[in-house]
């Protein structure tokens, strides 16, 4: 099976962690891993969750989403989700986790893009 996710801290202090591909029951384990190990690996002020090139996310998914939130939040790190898909954007829209995921809608912009903001991770 090929890795769900690549890990990548950058000079500024801040890290990325890309999800890749499908993220559901058979690896949501391996996404929430990844995550903490990012955090407890860099140590990031900013922890930056790239859905660009995840093609599907599932409720497990979701649920390592919100482990990697709440690891962030224990080591002093916000967490902010970026490029998620428009699917993934209603599902956090509707269930209430943009604005915990660092994301907003911007209102009126006539674009329906959203923009990061920050997360404080408690």
């Amino acid at each position: 099976m090929e890795d769900a996710t690549l890990s990548a801290a950058a000079g500024d202090g801040t890290a990325t962690v890309t999800v890749l591909g499908e993220v559901d029951f058979s690896n949501a384990g391996e996404v929430s891993d990844e995550i903490r190990e990012a955090v407890d690996q860099f140590r990031p002020s900013v922890l930056y969750i790239d859905l660009k090139d995840a093609s599907f996310v599932d409720s497990t998914g979701l649920g390592a989403l919100i482990e990697g939130y709440h690891a962030a939040g224990e080591r002093d790190c916000r967490f902010v989700v970026v490029n998620p898909n428009a699917n993934f954007r209603r599902i956090l829209a509707v269930t209430g986790l943009s604005e915990l995921f660092g994301l907003t809608e911007i209102e009126g912009a006539g674009l329906g893009d959203f923009e990061t903001t920050e997360a404080t991770g408690a």
